[in-house]
Parts: C-alpha cells; structure tokens; sequence
C-alpha cells in the first residue's frame, strides 16, 4: 500500500468512530499531499471533469461576484454612506482584496475544490475546518439566495413596458407582502439543472452572462453620466464615517464569490498557474466596475433618493431617458446577471461539499459523481432545493447581512492559513506568493474582524445560532465519521511526510 493510499483505518471511520479524543481530533490537520492526491475524486471514486481554462476560472469568479450589490443591494446602502457610498465599495474592495491575494496562494499551493474550508483543514485542524465549512454553507447557499430574492424586481421591470406586473403574493417573500418569491425560486432551479447537465456546459453558459452584464452596466454609466451633477456629492459624508464604515460591512457582501474559483480547482486543467490569475484578475474588473457605477449613480441623483427605492439602477435609466423599452432591456440584463451569480455561486456550494463529503464531515451523497454527467447530481439537486425555498421565503435583508458575517470569518481564516504555511512548510512550492508578507496577510485578516464588527447585532445573534446548529450537527455527525480522525498514528505521519505531487 503506498503512502497515499486511503489507509484501513479511514474506511473504518463511522462504523467504530474516531480513534482520537475530541481535543487532538478537533486540531488534527489533513496533510496537504493527501488532499492533493485526492483531488477530483468523489466518494465513490469518480472523478470530476478537467475543463477550466483561466478565462473559465475568471468568469466563474466574476460570475459569482459581480452584480450582486450593484443590481440587488444598492437601494440598501446607499442611505447609509450618503455619497460616499463609492468609498464604502472602496473599503470593501480592499478587505476582500486582502483576501484574494491570500486565497490566491494558497489555490496555486492546495488545488482543491474544498476552497478556505480545505485550507483550514491543512492549517488550523479539523475542528476550525468545519466552522470554516459551515460558514461557506452560510455564505454560498445563502447568498445565492439573497441574490435570487432580488430577481423579482428586475422581472417586474422587464415586464412593466408590456403593461404587466408580477402581484407582490408571488414576486415578494412572506414580511414584504406576499407569499412567495416565485421569480427567484425559478431562477435558482433552473441554474440547477444547468449544473445538473454538467460543468463544462455551465461555464460557457455562464461566460457569455458576465460579458452581457459587464456591457450592460457599462451601458448604465455611459447614460448615468449624461446627467452628472457634481453637487450630489456635497456633502460627502452626511451620516459621518460610521455611515461609510457600516454600509461598507453590508456591501461587503458584493465581493463574496471571488473566492467561488477556487472551488473549482480540481475541474481546472492548470490550478497551479491558473488558479491565481484568476481570481486576481477577477478582483481588478469586479472592483473597478463597482466604483464606476456607484459614482455615476450618485451624479446622475441625489442619495436621498435611494431610499426605497426598488431596482434602483433602471429607474434611474427611466427618468434620464423617458424611454420604457431601454428600463426592460436593462432589466432584461440584470435579470442575466443575477442568473450568473446564482449558477457561479451554486456551483461552488455543491464542490465544497464534494470536499467535506470526502472527509466524511457531510453524508456521502454530497460527494457521489455522476458516472454520465461528471459532476455531482444528487448533492447538487439537494441544494438546488434548499436553496429555492430559502429564495422563496426569506426576506433579503436578513439574509444579505447573515450572508456577510460568515464570509469574513471564513476570509480571517485564509490569511491566517498563509501566515501559517508560510512558517511551518516553508519548503512548500507556491505558484503565486503574497507580496509584503506577512503585511498583507495580517492587514487582511484584521480588515475582516473590522468589517465583522460593524455589523450589528441581529446579525451576530443569527450568526451565532448558526454556528450553534453547526456544533450540534458536527457532534451528530462529522465527529464520528471523520476520516482524518481515523487514520492511526503511523499512517498519519506517513501521510503527513509524503511529498506533494500535483499532478
């Protein structure tokens, strides 16, 4: 049996539980080279498809990002920043380019589907491995909800020119006057069965949406500008820097799915290299297009104007134009859009769980690969539907924030991961290394706990239940079918000894 064979003792994981206690199972790491050796299996042993170049690589994370605040949460935000709003995107930006440039060294060193989960795993040990998991849960199967809730808006816009209206009881979710969100449980289901088909065919699907989108909002700033009046940025900070700093921590939230290329890296053909120029390069267009538009929004109408105001960016296209066919070809757009994050950010959900499911923390039906198709059928019609139901009958707003706090943490623990791979396997090779380290890294990690804390409580109590029901989910479960903590001391440092091969 070689070294990185699956040794007896992991098989056995479930039917006799772990053969650790519970303090060295929670800080055992999963050595790198088995993760490594693993990659692209399911948990019956199929393999996923090698098909991503980096053009794929950075639509997926561009996919997954761009759009979601400026389309969905941008009425939200903007009465609390003001006009400095830009800034709070420029905050944000920065936090999560902190992150990326962590993430980036860490998916060309460990290219695997598992994203900060895997990381985590090989650094800090089991037991904060499946707090970063279940954070990843929060922040990829919620947001795609959030996301999806704001499709409602953009369908009535598309439809108003045609003289329809969706009725709030199936456009609205239960707390916002209706029953259920019916356009955005559509949106997630039908993004599932694309999955479902295959990747390949996903991510060109879902390349052609983010260059329409990129064209669209482009075309947003070209007729926003035509009305730019100076005089709405005066005074630029009309509810103070705490303003500025709040609506940062909520748009925060319009960053998360960068990191969505690094769950593909065991569908990509060249992770090492490729990995890391994508989501660099992913970072660089989605910050730059976020600014731009929030600037021209601003010029083109006061901020006070934002307040309740639905689908912002196309009621602003209606009043500069007066033209109704040019708001539903907008929102025709942003529908598309939003439809790219939901398929970007839901493909990234189901390969983590490919990869928690591997470890034995979820149940195996997560980690099955389809013999036909070459990805994961059954995990991703479970949380196809999951999904659709949260995006039918949660409010937005609960679910953006709830969204944000997991993300942060799980970004605080990428940076942490580099400092410490950094000291402890410095022989490691790395095809992308942060620069000013270890500057960077800690700046990231500390920018996140700042964000963090800014949110408010609600949020920190719903977050705070969340890891609760993670606890009790880990003990119910992941605790006794872990297949590191099964492993016997020999085969254990056997594994952990064994060079890294990424091929």
């Amino acid at each position: 049996m070689s070294a990185l064979d699956e040794p007896r003792a992991a098989k056995s994981a479930g039917r006799s539980g772990p053969s650790l206690g519970l303090g060295r199972q929670l800080l055992r790491r999963k050595p790198i080279a088995q993760m490594v050796q693993e990659a692209g299996s399911g948990t019956e042993g199929r393999k996923l498809v090698r098909s991503f170049g980096v053009l794929q690589l950075t639509m997926i994370s561009v996919g997954a990002t761009l759009g979601t605040g400026i389309f969905v949460i941008l009425g939200d935000s903007v009465p609390m920043a003001g006009p400095a709003i830009f800034i709070s995107f420029l905050i944000a930006g920065v936090a999560a380019l902190l992150s990326a440039i962590s993430y980036a060294e860490m998916a060309g060193m460990v290219p695997v589907s598992g994203s900060s989960y895997s990381y985590t795993y090989a650094t800090l040990g089991e037991g904060m491995a499946w707090i970063c998991g279940w954070c990843l849960v929060l922040e990829y199967a919620v947001s795609v909800a959030a996301v999806a809730v704001g499709a409602g808006q953009y369908i009535n816009e598309s439809v108003a020119g045609l003289g329809w209206v969706l009725p709030d009881f199936v456009s609205q979710p239960p707390g916002s006057g209706g029953v259920m969100n019916l356009p955005a449980m559509v949106i997630v289901l039908l993004c599932m069965v694309l999955l479902m088909r295959g990747a390949r065919e996903s991510a060109w699907v879902n390349t052609a949406i983010v260059l329409i989108k990129i064209v669209i909002l482009l075309f947003f700033c070209a007729v926003a500008f035509t009305a730019f009046n100076a005089g709405n940025f005066d005074p630029l900070l009309p509810m103070g820097t705490a303003g500025v700093s709040a609506a940062a921590s909520r748009v925060f939230f319009s960053y998360i799915g960068f990191d969505a290329a690094s769950t593909a890296g065991e569908e990509a053909r060249n992770p090492q290299r490729d990995l890391p120029r994508a989501i660099m390069l992913s970072m660089v267009i989605v910050t730059s297009v976020y600014v731009l538009v929030a600037v021209a929004a601003i010029g083109a109408r006061d901020w006070t104007w934002f307040d309740g105001t639905e689908a912002a960016l196309v009621q602003i296209l209606l009043e500069i134009t007066g033209k109704p066919w040019i708001g539903a070809v907008f929102a025709i757009g942003a529908v598309l859009a939003i439809t790219s994050v939901v398929l970007a950010v839901l493909y990234g959900q189901t390969r983590i769980l490919v990869s928690m499911s591997r470890d034995g923390l979820v149940p195996k039906v997560f980690g099955r690969i389809s013999a036909k198709r070459g990805t994961p059928v059954a995990g991703t019609l479970i949380v196809g539907i999951a999904v659709a139901l949260t995006a039918g009958l949660v409010p937005l707003g609960a679910l953006a924030d709830a969204t944000s706090i997991g993300t942060l943490f799980a970004f605080a623990l990428v940076n942490v991961s580099v400092v410490y791979l950094r000291r402890n396997r410095p022989e490691l090779k790395r095809s992308y290394r942060v620069a000013f380290y270890p500057v960077t890294p800690i700046l990231g990690a500390l920018m996140c706990v700042y964000l963090m804390i800014n949110l408010g409580g609600l949020t920190w109590l719903v977050f705070l239940l969340w890891m609760v029901v993670g606890q009790v989910a880990y003990f119910a479960y992941g605790r006794r079918h872990s297949k590191v903590a099964a492993l016997s001391q020999p085969d254990y440092e056997v594994l952990s000894a064994a060079p890294i091969d990424p091929h």
